[in-house]
């Protein structure tokens, strides 16, 4: 039993958690579905029930603890997990994918390229825990591959940036070496530029696949949910849907990270508050001024700072409204029941 669970992506982190003397057995959720979820155990897929718990507290890769039931009883601290703010007005955590070891951050080489959005992406890998791979695809389809690595690679020279044409197997071998059996891997990136395509040859399935539109490389949607996939050399790969608006909340830790320079700078100021605009003995402008520092790095730095800080203070204010208005309904049923009974 712990071989197949080890070979599931179990660890020693997780091992500790269980109780000393318990009935419940683990499972690792490969898909999450409205009202249930389908799970993976040493006997093989189970379909488990989440009892007392929104389907939207779990996420795919998330480790479990079920009774004979196959009720879900117990969720694991994760090594890892991947979030973002959800799309819309309200104010609310969207789960990605959970004890993802590597992120594998995808865009192709034609108009998807987009700088502050990748950075994003690799923001949310560092304040995950993930380590970043980014691939460049349809590395087959222009004149120009070496432009499109180089302005990768100036994201962060320690990143591992590969090229691939996702029908190639060479290039799908390149991919595969960065998971070894027993850890997980995440696909992350917009429609249309060859997630599919890539965990069919990192699998060896045959999921359907979308066309993009050449004037804008858009693409529609193929992938419509999170699935955990067994790779062929016996890691595991997640797919998700693709995602043009990467809304980040609680990443501050992972964009110190992506932008250690310019926060290296900053503790250069003069003044501890410094606010990089007209203050005397600022070392950012210094940067500035002899080029050191572009003046767009320092925009995308202070835009991402600032959504940061505004989504996450957004959502601690929605959590903290839920959490009156639960006192509120509770002290309003403690004295009905105080007048029912006089």
């Amino acid at each position: 039993m712990t071989d197949i669970l080890k070979d599931l992506g179990w660890s020693n982190h997780f091992a500790t958690q269980m109780p000393d003397a318990t009935d419940l057995t683990p499972y690792r959720i490969s898909e999450i579905h409205r009202d249930r979820m389908t799970a993976l155990g040493a006997n093989g897929p189970q379909t488990l029930l989440t009892p007392g718990a929104s389907s939207g507290d779990f996420a795919v890769g998330d480790w479990v603890l079920a009774d004979e039931q196959f009720l879900v009883r117990a969720l694991l601290d994760r090594q890892s997990i991947l979030h973002r703010r959800a799309a819309g007005r309200e104010a609310k955590v969207q789960l990605i994918a959970a004890n993802v070891d590597t992120l594998f951050i995808v865009t192709s080489c034609n108009a998807d390229f987009n700088t502050a959005r990748l950075e994003r992406y690799m923001a949310l890998a560092h304040d995950a825990g993930a380590y970043p791979v980014m691939i460049l695809t349809k590395a087959d389809m222009t004149d120009d591959i070496g432009s499109y690595e180089r302005d990768a690679q100036a994201l962060d020279v320690t990143m591992p940036v590969l090229c691939v044409n996702a029908k190639d197997a060479d290039d799908i071998a390149k991919v595969a070496a960065w998971v070894k059996p027993g850890q997980t891997a995440a696909l992350l990136g917009s429609s249309g530029v060859g997630k599919t395509t890539l965990t069919n040859g990192l699998t060896g399935a045959e999921a359907a696949t979308g066309a993009i539109r050449e004037d804008d490389a858009r693409g529609r949607h193929v992938t419509t949910s999170r699935t955990l996939r067994r790779m062929a050399n016996g890691g595991w790969i997640i797919d998700t849907p693709g995602m043009r608006a990467l809304r980040l909340e609680e990443s501050s830790e992972g964009i110190d990270v992506l932008y250690d320079d310019i926060v290296t700078l900053a503790g250069q100021c003069k003044f501890t508050d410094c606010g990089h605009d007209s203050e005397p003995g600022c070392a950012i402008k210094a940067a500035l001024a002899s080029g050191e520092l572009a003046p767009e790095r320092l925009d995308r730095w202070r835009k991402l700072l600032a959504e940061d800080n505004r989504n996450t203070e957004s959502i601690a204010e929605s959590r903290a409204r839920g959490k009156a208005f639960g006192k509120f309904i509770h002290v309003t049923q403690k004295d009905a029941k105080k007048r029912k009974g006089r």
